[in-house]
């Protein structure tokens, strides 16, 4: 059952806090089904470089992964339309839906009722883009929007879909996303920064000795091109970067640690982002 006055709980974390097994805890104590608020974990057979862990769940269903083909540019607006049909079956079915993930702007897409505009692809304007130095991407762009957060500058293949949408914005009526706002508990899992380095850098290690490079290098070898990989950031660019020669093994062990360091630090301040907008989250430190 959930709380009083609330029809959503959402636990948030940066990676590596522990958010998916207290989510699934949860879950189980109050007859609840996961909602996962993960941007990449969408994707099918990107399971160890996203940290599925399906296996943490036992018998508590989950929604939201494994939905779309790994080489697709999966997008927020999908993703806001995807979280409202799943989270409606589950309300309807006499449960209790629970939000866990660490993709700030699609947890706020899913409980804050943002409008989002529908932009379709354009492949020329992309090519035409595509020939641009980041800078001018980066200073067009600005001059269009106030970034989200970095996050948009991770990979200029990030950059150049949103200037995309700024450019389509600026130039026609959009369609927009009009889905009302959720009553939402904030669950916030603390962590140390140093403790939080310190699970990432032994994830990692253990996700390279569960198969990550071999996870990539198969998705390479079932078609899709090194820059679709390089798209998803983090653990497939870099691993990415290794298989095309563009990094020797230590390299791209050590680049990835600081990446993933950095990328917690990024989830951290939008957190707090969301508490200057005044969302409460309650944070709570697992033993």
């Amino acid at each position: 059952m959930l709380p009083d006055g609330y029809d959503l709980i959402c636990v948030l974390g940066p990676t590596a806090s522990g958010k998916t097994r207290y989510a699934v805890q949860l879950a189980r104590e109050l007859g609840g089904e996961i909602l996962s608020g993960d941007s990449r974990q969408v994707y099918r057979g990107m399971d160890i470089g996203t940290g599925k862990d399906l296996s943490e769940y036992g018998d508590i269903p989950y929604h939201l992964i494994d939905i779309v083909d790994a080489g697709t540019q999966y997008n927020i607006f999908q993703y806001q339309h995807d979280f409202e049909r799943a989270y409606r079956d589950i309300v309807e079915r006499g449960r209790v839906p629970i939000l866990c993930g660490g993709s700030g702007l699609y947890l706020e897409a899913a409980t804050c009722g943002y409008h989002l505009p529908d932009v379709p692809p354009d492949p020329q304007l992309r090519a035409e883009l595509d020939q641009l130095p980041t800078e001018e991407l980066i200073a067009r762009y600005e001059a269009l929007r106030t970034p989200h957060n970095t996050t948009d500058y991770d990979t200029r293949q990030r950059l150049i879909r949103a200037l995309e949408i700024a450019l389509w914005e600026d130039a026609h009526p959009v369609t927009r996303t009009a889905f009302l706002p959720k009553h939402t508990k904030y669950i916030g899992i603390a962590v140390t920064r140093d403790e939080r380095n310190a699970r990432i850098d032994r994830r990692l290690a253990a996700r390279l000795q569960e198969g990550l490079v071999a996870e990539v290098q198969g998705l390479l070898d079932s078609g899709l091109t090194p820059e679709s990989l390089l798209y998803y950031g983090l653990e497939y660019k870099f691993v990415t970067l290794y298989l095309t020669g563009a990094l020797r093994y230590d390299e791209m062990v050590t680049q990835l640690q600081t990446a993933i360091h950095q990328f917690a630090k990024r989830q951290m301040t939008w957190f707090r982002g969301m508490e200057r907008k005044g969302i409460n989250i309650e944070w709570i430190t697992l033993s």
